[in-house]
């Protein structure tokens, strides 16, 4: 067999980054949770017809079919999931009579996406969403919360600070409309490119659409920042008036003003967030890592009217979801993420000889028993052998079981501390019980 070549975008972690990336997604499970937030898995696939009726994404969807199909057979045309919310939306309009509303969820699974792979930017990636649904009407105050749950979540891990930057749509669509221009969605398409083209070339598409005084009061929009409510005495001043624009700027108001009195400094209003999806209609999110902005967000969502609707069965919600492979391909590739110890082993039992590796063997079922994560040695090698394994693997401790007169002996190989100890009765500090994220 040839030496495989690596397939670019479907990233293969190391035994010790799946440590990390499973502590993450504990930390997270656990913060979504402490909010009320209960666990769902949806398929993988979903109709093609479905997963293209919002926003521009077909360039990135895969599409799904067999080798061979049966002879007469007439396979529906599927496609991997770009992304969760989607599903659900799918999933919450199959299960609505099975469901109690306001419905909360989170949901951790792999997603698919044909882009060009780049640092932080993979094909095939980990998600971690949550989202909030209800029947009929979702009051706004829910798009105040889903930034709190993010900043609780992403604090509970050793990481940079992130910053969450919010907008709303209504806002944005407001002013336009105030400013008379009659296609808000696409001019919200191009402002939503200024860090990637740049606000003169931003400023010159809208111009194919606008006057240059419209285009300008666009810019002006999109530039104004702030992380208290002072944003709206801002966009006041620049003279637009539009039923719209009040509702978007009183929702925007709540949301910056509850993040700023649970967490000071979490979330700016940044009037330039326009995230390019059709299907978001209010409060939208977009999260900086410090230190690393120049990849862009590595969380992002919004509020959505009308994605999970039916004929008059309406479920509108809002959600936000976590990079969680981008976000740990960027800590990686800068060493800034990692566990305290690369395995989960936290004893080595020594083997005196194959003869008595049955000895060993019932040392470490009594470990074992009482939740410490033990290994038996491989070969009845030389002691200094057996401990310089145990050092190459990243386990703390050696155990000697009792040889003649001497009684079983414990060991930590990084300090050379050695005594006496019983299996059914030592255990390790707690912080060596298992990895742990630093």
């Amino acid at each position: 067999m040839t030496r495989p070549t690596p397939l670019s975008g479907f990233p293969e972690w190391l035994p010790e980054q799946r440590l990390v990336e499973q502590q993450v997604l504990d930390r997270l499970r656990r913060t979504f949770e402490l909010y009320g937030f209960s666990p769902l898995e949806t398929r993988a696939v979903e109709p093609l017809d479905q997963l293209l009726r919002k926003g521009e994404t077909s360039k990135e969807v895969y599409t799904l079919r067999r080798l061979q199909a049966a002879e007469g057979e007439d396979e529906q045309s599927l496609g991997l999931h770009f992304d969760l919310t989607v599903p659900f939306a799918r999933y919450v309009l199959e299960n609505a009579g099975k469901l109690q509303f306001p419905f909360r969820r989170y949901q951790i699974q792999k997603v698919w996406r044909g882009e060009r792979p780049q640092e932080g930017r993979y094909r095939e990636f980990l998600q971690a969403d949550i989202d909030i649904v209800d029947r009929d009407t979702l009051p706004s105050h829910y798009e105040a919360e889903i930034p709190l749950v993010i900043g609780d979540a992403l604090r509970s891990l050793p990481i940079p600070p992130v910053k969450i930057m919010v907008n709303n749509r209504k806002l944005c669509e407001g002013f336009y409309r105030g400013l008379g221009l009659e296609d808000p969605e696409e001019i919200l398409r191009i402002v939503d490119k200024l860090d990637k083209i740049g606000p003169n070339a931003v400023k010159a598409e809208i111009q194919q659409k606008a006057t240059e005084a419209q285009a300008e009061a666009c810019l002006a929009l999109a530039g104004i920042s702030a992380q208290d409510a002072s944003f709206a005495d801002d966009v006041r001043k620049l003279g637009v008036e539009h039923p719209l624009l009040d509702e978007g700027i009183a929702e925007l108001t709540a949301v910056v003003e509850t993040a700023r009195e649970h967490s000071p400094g979490l979330v700016e209003a940044t009037l330039k967030i326009a995230r390019g999806l059709d299907y978001y209609t209010g409060t939208v999110y977009e999260t900086e890592l410090a230190g690393f902005e120049r990849f862009g967000s590595i969380c992002s969502g919004g509020r959505y009217d009308n994605l999970a609707s039916a004929g008059r069965d309406v479920f509108p919600g809002v959600g936000i979801s976590i990079g969680v492979s981008r976000l740990l391909g960027l800590l990686f590739k800068a060493d800034a993420l990692g566990v305290t110890r690369p395995v989960p082993t936290a004893v080595l039992v020594a083997l005196w000889s194959e003869e008595e590796r049955a000895a060993s063997n019932r040392i470490a079922a009594s470990l074992r028993a009482r939740g410490i994560a033990t290994e038996v040695a491989p070969v009845p090698a030389k002691l200094g052998k057996q401990i310089r394994y145990a050092e190459r693997r990243g386990i703390p401790f050696v155990w000697f079981p009792a040889n003649g007169e001497n009684p079983d002996q414990v060991k930590d190989i990084r300090s050379g501390e050695q005594a006496a100890a019983e299996a059914q009765t030592w255990a390790p500090p707690a912080a060596d019980m298992a990895p742990t994220l630093r």
